[in-house]
C-alpha cells in the first residue's frame, strides 16, 4: 500500500511541477500583459519538438537544451507581442476590446503554429530515450527521467518565482499588473514590459515543453489539451497570481494521479469538474484577490 501511494504522489508531482511552469507562463501573460493565450500550448509544442529535434538530430543533451530552447521561444513570445499584441493594445478603445481582440488573435495563432508544426515535423507521434532507467525509492521503481523533470521543474519555477520578487525588472512588472498607468508615470516601459512577460510567459512554455519530451510521446496536436490544463490551474491558484499557479499545479497534478489510478479515462474529466467548482465556489482562486 505504501509503496502504491509514493508511486501515485511522485508521478502527481511530477505532472504538477510541469502544470506549474505550463500556468506561470499563462498566468503571466494574462495577469501583466491581458492576454488569455488560447494558443499557449502551442509554445509548450514548440519547445518539446525543438528539444526532439536537437536531440535526435544534432545529439544535444536535453538538459543542456535548456540554453537554446528557452531563449528562441522567448524571443518568439517577444516577437510576436510587440508585432501584434501591442498593436491591438494601442488601437483598442478600452481595456476590454483589447482583452477580447487578442482572444480571437490567439486562437488564430493556435492554427497558424500548429500547422506550421504539421509541416516541419509531420503528424507522427514522436520520442526519444533519455536516462531511461529506474530508481528505487522506498520500493517503488521510477523513471530517472520523471524524477530529474521533477527537480528541474521545481528549481525553474522557484528561481522564476525569486525573480519576480527580488529584481527590478520583476518588481517594474508587478507594477505593470497593478497599475500600468501609474506604472508608466514612475518611468516604467510599459510597452517594453509587457512584450517581456509574453516573452518570459512563453519561455516558461517552452521550457514545459522540453521537460515534458523527456518524460512523454509529443505530437503537433497536443498543445489544446494544455492549454485547457493551464487555464483550470490559473483559475485554480488565483488569476495573475503567479504563487497561486505554482501551488495549483501541483494540486491538479496530485488529483489527476489519484484519478488516473482509479480510471485513467477520467483525469481530463476530473480537472473540468474542479473548474466549475472553483468558478461556484471560490472564483477568485487560493490565492487570488
Amino acid at each position: 500500500m505504501m509503496v502504491t501511494i509514493l508511486d501515485v504522489v511522485i508521478a502527481g508531482l511530477l505532472l504538477g511541477g510541469i502544470y506549474a511552469l505550463i500556468a506561470m507562463g499563462l498566468s503571466l501573460q494574462y495577469g501583466v500583459a491581458r492576454v488569455l493565450n488560447i494558443s499557449h500550448g502551442e509554445f509548450i509544442m514548440v519547445g518539446a519538438f525543438l528539444t526532439w529535434m536537437l536531440y535526435t538530430v544534432f545529439g544535444i543533451n536535453p538538459l543542456l537544451c535548456l540554453v537554446i530552447v528557452g531563449p528562441v521561444v522567448f524571443i518568439i513570445g517577444f516577437i510576436l507581442h510587440k508585432t501584434l499584441f501591442t498593436r491591438l493594445r494601442i488601437s483598442s478603445t478600452s481595456s476590454g476590446a483589447f482583452e477580447s481582440r487578442s482572444l480571437l488573435a490567439t486562437f488564430g495563432l493556435l492554427f497558424i503554429i500548429q500547422n506550421i508544426a504539421l509541416i516541419a515535423w509531420g503528424a507522427e507521434i514522436r520520442g526519444y530515450a533519455y536516462l531511461n532507467i529506474s530508481v528505487n525509492l522506498g520500493g517503488a521503481l521510477f523513471g530517472a527521467n520523471r524524477l530529474v523533470t521533477l527537480g528541474f521543474a521545481i528549481a525553474i519555477g522557484l528561481a522564476f518565482y525569486i525573480f519576480l520578487a527580488r529584481t527590478r525588472m520583476g518588481k517594474a512588472i508587478r507594477a505593470a499588473a497593478q497599475d500600468p498607468a501609474t506604472a508608466g508615470l514612475m518611468g516604467v516601459n510599459i510597452n517594453q514590459v509587457l512584450a517581456l512577460c509574453f516573452g518570459f510567459g512563453a519561455s516558461m512554455a517552452g521550457i514545459a515543453g522540453l521537460l515534458l519530451s523527456m518524460c512523454y510521446p509529443i505530437n503537433a496536436a497536443m498543445g489544446l489539451e494544455y492549454t485547457i490544463i493551464a487555464i483550470i490551474v490559473v483559475v485554480l491558484g488565483g488569476l495573475g497570481s503567479i504563487p497561486g499557479s505554482f501551488i495549483g499545479g501541483f494540486i491538479l497534478g496530485l488529483v489527476g494521479s489519484i484519478v488516473t489510478y482509479f480510471e485513467p479515462g477520467l483525469a481530463l474529466v476530473s480537472y473540468y469538474v474542479i473548474f466549475m467548482i472553483l468558478l461556484l465556489v471560490r472564483p477568485t482562486g487560493i490565492l487570488g484577490k
